[in-house]
């Protein structure tokens, strides 16, 4: 039982060792620098498709779409539509 208690513990320990020199502290580095070029180059090409295909033409007239739509009010308090507030002349 001692024997597994000491191997496991060695195992845990290789297991987060590093070797140090000056091409292993770039490597979380050039990683992460790589998937983000990845990634931006993935949502370009994604922009420039969506931009192709008419997505972000006339902005303005799809804006007024729910823009239009009356609703109830559910955010504003009935004290906030109170308006003996604003006749005293004190706001």
């Amino acid at each position: 039982m001692r024997r597994l208690r000491v191997s496991l513990a060695l195992v845990s320990a290789l297991a987060h060792d590093q070797p140090e020199n000056n091409q292993s502290k770039w490597v979380m580095a050039d990683w992460m620098i790589d998937t983000f070029f990845i990634f931006a180059g993935v949502a370009l090409l994604a922009f420039l498709w969506a931009w192709k295909a008419g997505y972000f033409h006339d902005l303005e007239k799809q804006a007024r779409i729910p823009l239009g739509i009356q609703e109830e009010d559910y955010y504003t308090p009935e004290w906030a539509l109170d308006e003996e507030e604003w006749t005293d002349g004190n706001a």
